[in-house]
């Protein structure tokens, strides 16, 4: 990633389970599981698969309403190549 660029997320959708697909503003395209965050402080709330669906993504990253939300550097370096 180009230090000079602000990292950020474009678009994301949900694969299945805990896993989203993610798109980058360098254009790579991720996948990032989630399951292993589930049992972490409010992450715990991802745990609803209703909510987990439930994402929007703000002018930066995945948020899930206002109340959980990721750097996009962690869900960059935290996930695999789609």
């Amino acid at each position: 990633m180009n230090g000079n660029k602000l990292l950020t997320v474009l678009k994301a959708e949900y694969v299945h389970d805990y896993i989203l697909r993610i798109w980058f503003s360098d254009g790579q395209e991720k996948l990032m599981d989630f399951s292993s965050l589930l049992s972490k402080g409010i992450c715990s709330k991802l745990r609803d698969l209703n909510y987990f669906k439930r994402f929007n993504i703000d002018p930066f990253t995945i948020d899930w309403n206002n109340e959980i939300g990721f750097a996009p550097e962690f869900l960059y370096e935290n996930s695999v190549p789609a």
